[in-house]
């Protein structure tokens, strides 16, 4: 089963950046971030959220993009347990507690290109990932990030486009997601990963962060 959440992208600018305003069902805002050190790298500080989905542990969780993503580089998709007694719509997720549940990033063998072979998420109006069978029932902030890489020939040159939703998982199992991470704190500006360089092409290619948490 696929639950969806309809997560807007606004249409690209004369410059073509391009956010992730809101998740319909989950009222957080966000925008282009491009310093790690930022306390905006968790959620960009969005409003807070009054809706919470329902999803089964197994099910795919997708986000639709109203214009679909508008720059090359890896999907990424994190979650936090809201720890019981507090309110969902008011925790703000602070310090090592994020693990990272999925992972679209670069494929193909050879020359690594800045288009849709190289790249899977790239123009797409859909991303998704798969909830961890194992991961504990109760409470979550999902965390979706598009990391833009074409100006990123430098250290801080990677822009960010984060979102944070609210779910309910119910038929969980008795996993330890881990390891856990911190935003900000998991990536730092010179991370192999936040860089693009002109030259010499890259020939392999690694998404910041930990690894991802399959349970």
């Amino acid at each position: 089963m696929k639950v969806l959440l309809p997560l807007l992208l606004l249409a690209a600018s004369a410059q073509a950046h391009y956010k992730f305003p809101r998740l319909t069902t989950n009222s957080r805002d966000n925008g282009a971030v491009s310093d790690v050190n930022s306390p905006d790298m968790r959620c960009f500080q969005g409003s807070v959220g009054k809706a919470t989905a329902t999803v089964v542990a197994g099910d795919t969780l997708g986000f639709v993009a109203s214009s679909g993503i508008m720059h090359f580089g890896p999907c990424q998709f994190y979650m936090a347990r809201v720890p019981e007694g507090q309110d969902i719509n008011t925790w703000e997720a602070t310090g090592n507690v994020w693990f990272k549940a999925g992972s679209i990033s670069a494929v193909g063998s050879g020359v690594l290109r800045g288009d849709e072979a190289t790249w899977p998420a790239y123009h797409k109006k859909e991303v998704s990932f798969k909830i961890p069978k194992a991961v504990p029932s109760g409470n979550y902030l999902v965390r979706v990030e598009s990391i833009a890489l074409h100006l990123a020939q430098n250290p801080g040159g990677a822009q960010f486009y984060i979102s944070c939703g609210q779910i309910n998982v119910t038929g969980g199992g008795s996993g330890t997601p881990g390891p856990l991470v911190a935003f900000p704190g998991a990536y730092k500006a010179n991370d192999a990963g936040l860089l693009w360089p002109n030259s010499p092409a890259k020939t392999s290619y690694t998404a910041p962060g930990p690894v991802v948490w399959e349970g």
